[in-house]
Formats: structure tokens, sequence, C-alpha cells
């Protein structure tokens, strides 16, 4: 197995520098690499999979109803960090993610008894803990008041600008059942605000994904 590198740790946690060496060697003993194909599931409900850290790819955290319905809540990217799926470190401010790889992703994962063994030694390492926690938390509250309090059309244009921003590009590959299931919403819901978007002019609907025509409109919508 591939050893991890000590400057990806270094660069993730802000505590490294403090660490004795015996300590760093104790997360780098505990950390394996990791691979995942677009599509696989990461990490489901409330399992303590370990604290993971994106090398490469991205991967989507959600919410799943028992009903299956999914709403995103954040993405990880490259250097991100994801603390809510080591469950068992985190006492009551756990709830059931879901983890997905949107992307072939490469990643760290920390054993979670490591990493509470640390920062019982590091205070830094325990407030980086519940800072990274408490800011990934506002995230998901944001999200859902969006979901409550602000309209659809609003709600899909920004979705669609930041998925623009995400491919880098203005094309977009996602199915209606993928966005539906990004916004929490319907795909028939989706189907009927994207054919409005196309009627004003602002993207192309076809069976290969969207074009965004006017990416300026949807700005100013979704603002």
């Amino acid at each position: 197995m591939t050893t991890p590198d000590p400057r990806r740790l270094a660069e993730a946690f802000p505590f490294w520098p403090q660490l004795s060496d015996s300590d760093k060697h104790l997360l780098l003993d505990n950390t394996q690499i990791h691979t995942y194909r677009q599509g696989d599931n990461v990490h489901s409900g409330r399992a303590c999979t370990g604290i993971l850290l994106v090398l490469h790819g991205q991967l989507r955290v959600f919410l799943l109803s028992d009903e299956g319905r999914e709403i995103t809540l954040y993405r990880l990217l490259d250097r991100d960090i994801c603390l809510q799926s080591a469950s068992c470190i985190l006492k009551s401010l756990t709830y059931p993610l879901q983890v997905d790889a949107e992307k072939d992703t490469e990643l760290y994962r920390i054993a979670p008894e490591a990493y509470k063994e640390i920062s019982n030694r590091y205070a830094q390492a325990g407030t980086f803990l519940a800072e990274t926690v408490s800011t990934r938390f506002a995230e998901a509250m944001w999200v859902m008041e969006q979901s409550l309090f602000v309209k659809f059309d609003r709600r899909l244009a920004a979705f669609l600008l930041e998925q623009a921003a995400l491919d880098e590009g203005d094309r977009i590959t996602l199915t209606h059942d993928q966005i539906a299931r990004h916004l929490g919403s319907a795909r028939e819901v989706v189907s009927r605000m994207l054919k409005y978007f196309q009627t004003e002019g602002w993207v192309s609907v076809s069976r290969g994904g969207i074009q965004l025509l006017a990416p300026e409109k949807l700005q100013e919508l979704s603002q």
C-alpha cells in the first residue's frame, strides 16, 4: 500500500507543526489511501467511516429521506476535509449524511480513533474539529433555508451557475433527475422550470445536456 504523504496532512491540519514526531506518525500510520469511481458510495448514514481528506476528485454530501428524496448539502473538492463521516468522535453533532463520489476520487481516510487520541492531547486539534464541523453545519443550514424559503427558479438558476463553475464551462451534462436530486425537488419541476428558462433564451436544453446562453440573466435571477 502506498505510504501517505505527510505534506498532505500538514496542508490539511493547521495544528500539524505542534504535533510531536510520534503523534505525526500516529496519524500517518492510521491513514489509508482509497480510490472511488464516479457514482461509488463513500460514506452512508451514521457509520464511523473516518475523516476524509480529498486528494483529487469530487464528493457530494447529501441527505437521503426514508422516501428516497435527496438534497445536496455541499461538495468536497481537492484538499477539502469531511469530519462528519467520523460520527463516533462527534457525539451529539451527528446527522445521517450520505457521501458519494461525483467524479473519480482519491482520498485519505484517517481512523477516527487516532484523531480522537490526538485531539485529547492537543487543544488545537479539538478546536479545528469544532470549527470545521460548525462551518459545514452552517452550509447545510443555508441549503435547508434556501429549500424552504427561496423560490425554486432562483435556486435552480444558482445551481446551474455553480455547476457550470465546477465543470469549468457553460455546458452541464447532468440529467433533469440528477438536478432534482441535488435540489431536493422532483424531476417534473426541474423540467418545467428549464423549459421556462429556455423560452426566455437563457439556456438551451437537449438530450446531451444544458447549455447556458445567458449566464448574466441567471445570475440576476439568482440574486
